[in-house]
């Protein structure tokens, strides 16, 4: 196991934020989003698509485009992605603020078509995930993927998704709080806990 990170202001971090170190962004994005339980269809639909484009790529590449990402994918409503014809692909493949990635591009929009089939049968998307919470565990498995995110993974994909393979949606599932993932002795785990312990799973 790596030790954990220690940035400037003396507050051990999971190991993965020594990967930017000196980068306030990304050590935000550790200390108030990843882990923490996220049960808004869009946020859940946006996280999924980035989780997508990372494949091959760094997250902090991805995070550092995320403004434009969402500027490009219509603030990530699924519903307005889903209506994207082959002009907006094309619009898009000439983005320099994403990447430009024709498989992935074309992932998400009909990834959103899949989302509003799924959001009419089940009621949510949110509702649809949490299903496949991961276990609670005493200490960070340090897993490329998981049980569940294989079982997340093969349901999606028989459903039509796209770039959502088990280690895609295990990472998507730490990031999301659907286990909590957080090294033991990083400052943000017990907050993660707390926040998992108060949660209203959607139904």
């Amino acid at each position: 196991m790596k030790p954990l990170y220690l940035p400037e202001d003396g507050q051990p971090r999971c190991p993965w934020c020594a990967a930017a170190p000196g980068d306030v962004e990304y050590l935000r994005y550790h200390d108030e989003e990843w882990g923490f339980p996220v049960d808004d269809d869009r946020r859940l639909f946006e996280k999924l698509s980035l989780e997508g484009f990372q494949a091959g790529l760094s997250w902090r590449t991805i995070l550092n485009k995320r403004p434009a990402f969402r500027t490009a994918f219509a603030g990530f409503d699924f519903r307005q992605v889903a209506c994207f014809t082959e002009r907006d692909v094309e619009r898009l493949l000439q983005d320099a603020g994403i990447v430009r990635h024709r498989g992935k591009i074309e992932a998400v929009v009909n990834n959103a078509q899949r989302c509003v089939e799924l959001v009419a049968e089940q009621g949510s998307l949110a509702a649809y995930l949490w299903r496949f919470e991961a276990a609670a565990l005493n200490k960070p498995e340090y897993a490329t993927e998981t049980e569940a995110s294989r079982a997340l993974s093969k349901e999606l994909k028989k459903r039509g998704w796209k770039f959502v393979g088990p280690t895609t949606m295990h990472a998507f599932m730490q990031s999301m709080g659907m286990l909590n993932d957080h090294a033991i002795g990083c400052v943000t785990r017990e907050r993660v806990a707390a926040a998992l312990g108060s949660f209203k799973r959607p139904k």
